[in-house]
Order: structure tokens, then C-alpha cells, then sequence
């Protein structure tokens, strides 16, 4: 049945591609994985292969990569990817030497990729279950680990109608589960080479702060204020809207928005919900603003004088949200009134208290903020001002939110070395 619905998805991928872009990137990928893998791998060399769905994925393995890189220089790295989120953004990762596709999880595919490759060991990230190239690792003897993987009671593996694709999960030599939760249902249906190592991207959100970068331009636009700074990270308009009116009513606070969408579109709309707070976008503020966005996100300068006044700063360009985390007092971190909402550590590891819409039950990290308040829900406007308006009144209570926030991921750090010793390195 499994191999069907493999078949079937192909035939649908096949015909979809026609029309969609990104799955069109993702269809030739694919196609392409065997030529690069014949052209790139060395005969000679023992690879590693890490298998990462999609670029959230990959930075949960990337501290495993990078801290195997360092332990073992002799080992080269295969890194794959399923969608075109994520290869698409680190297809020129220098930490890995072969970046491709996974080609579909079919039979065939699955005996050429393993042929071409031979991985001496293989990992795969959180939710990756690929039936027939587990099955093949497992024939072929290749210690293979699911890694800051988490279960769910609904999930297939433990209904009675999923027995059999069930089975996948004997393939794996060991699990590195994030909670107690998945232990307890991995061993509901036998399986106990399970240890509770927790999850990797505490480690990946502490390199991350590490390796910060100082932006004289946002230093330059708190220090002005003589008031606290908000910083609202990967946002959509419904999250726009509350804050947006909460701060019109309050000029004393500064205002950094990083929003998910950069559009001109997008960015207007911001402009214009603002009204009357005179905003500034952070390319336009960089002395390379016309050499292009890349340009501007190099910069290390501020123009003298060029935020004077402004009270709302937007942040028009990509890859500064983790650096910006820190100049704030409070962060919001959006999508949490649509999909889901995006990635708290980043802010959290700053020692900040994390402000997100209702949209986040999926995700272990945020509930066990919000049960040590270092992470705050709300469902309305009146929810988010009678949080805002606490912060402003309550001094002591701002100050334990951060250091709650802080030593939360300073004390979830560690997976990976724990990982990477349990099998052998």
C-alpha cells in the first residue's frame, strides 16, 4: 500500500510541476540528485548522511554536522533535503561536501541512492520516516538514528490501523527523543533504543547568538529612546494589527517590525497602519542602500544623524531578525494567529520575554515558556495591552519574564553532545 501511495504522489508531483514553481524545483531536484551524486561522490571517501525535510529541519542537524565536522575532519557529510524551503536557502552550505534532493522513497530510488552513497551512518531529522530507505539501511547494516525526534498519541505509528507502516521504526538503530512523552509511546509498542537527549536547536539558537552580529543602525535607533524597545520578529498583518494599535496609543516605546513578508506591498501597509510614528526602513538608513539589499545587509556604519526622530524602524531585508532579538525589552514572534507561529529561541536566548499568538501548541519549547513565563500567549488586542501595560508597570515582573526566558534554553542545552558521543564520536 505504502509503495502505491509513493507511486501515486509521483504521478501527482509529475502533472503538479506543470503548473507550480516550487514544486517544479522540487520535481527536477530529484531527477537531478542522481546526476550530482555520480558527479560528486568519492569512491574512496566514508561519507555521513543527514536527511532534513525542509530548512527547519536542518537547523535542528546542523550543531550535529558542524560539531562532527570538528571531531571527525576524516568523515565527509551528505546532506539532503525533501523540499525547496530548505535547499533552495542552504543548497551552498559549507558545511556539508554534497547538498541534493532526496530522490521520491521509492524502491528503486532508494537501492541506486544507497549504491552511489554508501554511508557508513545516517541520521535523520525529527519527522523523516522514509519506509524504503530505513528498510534498506537497516539490510544493509547502517547504524542509522532518528534524531530531537517527538511523538504524538494521533500519530499513525500508534493507531491500529498504522501497524504495519508502523514497522518503519524498527529500522532504526536508536532514537534521540525530545520529551518523556516520546519514550512513553515508543515503548507502548516495544521499542526501547530510545534515549531522551532532547532537541538540538537549543544548541543551534545558542551558536547563533554567539556568532551575532552588532547593527550600528538599530543602536543607533534605541539609543534615542528614552523609553523600552519592542521588537516584533516574523510577522503577518493579524499580528501587525494588535501590536500596531497598541503602540499608536503609546509613543514612549520604540518599535522594530522584521516582518515574514517582505513586499512592497507588505511594507507599505505596515507604513500606513503606523499613521502619524515617523518609520524608517533599515536599508534605506545604510550607506550602500543603492548598491541592493545584499549590499546594505554588510553594513557596518550608520550615517550620523539618519534615525533622528523615527520611533518605528522596519526591517526591509533578511538575516538580521536573530542579531535584532537582542536590543529589545520585549519580542513578539508572529504566525502564531495563522499557521503557526515561528521560532521563539531565537529570541528567547537572549534572556527576552516572548509574546505569540495561539497557534503553538505543536511546539514543546513554547509551552514549557509559557509554563515558566518567559513565554506569553495571547488570543486578542486586550489580551496583548493588559500584558504590555504589565510589563510597563511592573518592573520586577519584566525582569523575572527575561531571566525566566533566558535560563529556560540555557538549561535545555547539550543535545548534541550528548548524541553525537551515544553513538561513538
Amino acid at each position: 500500500m505504502y509503495n502505491l501511495i509513493i507511486y501515486l504522489y509521483l504521478l501527482g508531483v509529475a502533472i503538479y510541476s506543470r503548473f507550480n514553481d516550487k514544486v517544479r524545483r522540487m520535481w527536477r531536484g530529484e531527477r537531478d540528485a542522481f546526476r550530482v551524486l555520480r558527479e560528486q561522490v568519492d569512491p574512496k571517501a566514508r561519507y555521513v548522511w543527514f536527511h532534513a525535510a525542509s530548512l527547519g529541519e536542518f537547523e535542528q542537524g546542523r550543531p550535529l554536522m558542524e560539531e562532527l565536522r570538528r571531531r571527525r575532519p576524516d568523515l565527509k557529510i551528505l546532506l539532503t533535503f525533501f523540499s525547496p524551503s530548505g535547499y533552495e536557502v542552504r543548497k551552498n552550505y559549507e558545511g556539508a561536501d554534497i547538498i541534493c534532493y532526496l530522490p521520491l522513497d521509492t524502491i528503486r530510488n532508494a537501492r541506486r541512492f544507497l549504491r552511489l552513497i554508501r554511508p557508513e551512518m545516517a541520521f535523520f531529522i525529527k519527522y523523516e520516516f522514509w519506509y524504503n530507505y530505513l528498510h534498506i539501511l537497516k539490510h544493509r547494516g547502517v547504524p542509522t538514528y532518528s534524531v530531537s525526534s517527538i511523538f504524538r498519541d494521533g500519530q499513525v505509528f500508534f493507531r491500529w490501523y498504522g501497524r504495519q507502516y508502523g514497522r518503519v521504526l524498527k529500522c532504526f538503530t536508536h532514537f534521540f527523543v525530545q520529551n518523556e512523552k516520546s519514550h512513553e509511546l515508543l515503548a507502548s509498542i516495544g521499542l526501547t533504543n530510545v534515549s531522551i537527549t532532547g532537541d538540538t536547536r537549543f544548541d543551534r539558537v545558542l551558536q547563533i547568538k554567539e556568532q551575532a552580529r552588532q547593527l550600528p543602525v538599530v543602536e543607533q535607533f534605541i539609543e534615542e529612546s528614552k523609553g523600552k524597545v519592542f521588537v516584533a520578529g516574523s510577522s503577518w498583518p493579524p499580528d501587525e494589527e494588535i501590536f500596531i494599535k497598541y503602540f499608536k496609543a503609546h509613543p514612549d516605546w520604540k518599535l522594530i517590525i522584521a516582518p515574514h513578508v517582505i513586499g512592497e506591498d507588505h511594507l507599505q501597509q505596515i507604513e500606513k497602519a503606523l499613521g502619524s510614528r515617523k518609520t524608517l526602513r533599515y536599508t534605506r538608513l545604510t550607506p550602500t542602500q543603492q548598491a541592493g539589499l545584499a549590499s546594505a545587509q554588510k553594513a557596518t556604519e550608520a550615517p550620523s544623524g539618519a534615525v533622528g526622530g523615527a520611533s518605528a524602524l522596519i526591517i526591509d531585508c533578511f538575516g538580521l531578525l536573530s542579531s535584532i532579538y537582542r536590543y529589545a525589552d520585549v519580542c513578539y514572534v508572529g504566525g502564531g494567529f495563522g499557521v503557526s507561529v515561528h521560532n521563539t529561541l531565537e529570541a528567547a536566548v537572549w534572556g527576552k520575554p516572548v509574546v505569540f499568538g495561539p497557534n503553538n501548541h505543536k511546539f514543546q519549547e513554547v509551552q514549557e515558556l509559557k509554563g515558566c513565563e518567559g513565554g506569553f500567549e495571547i488570543a486578542s488586542y486586550d489580551d496583548f495591552a493588559r500584558l504590555m501595560d504589565r510589563f510597563e508597570r511592573e518592573p520586577d515582573f519584566l525582569a523575572k519574564a527575561s531571566r525566566e526566558a533566558g535560563t529556560y534554553v540555557q538549561s535545555r542545552a547539550g543535545a548534541t553532545n550528548k548524541i553525537l558521543s551515544d553513538v561513538g564520536f
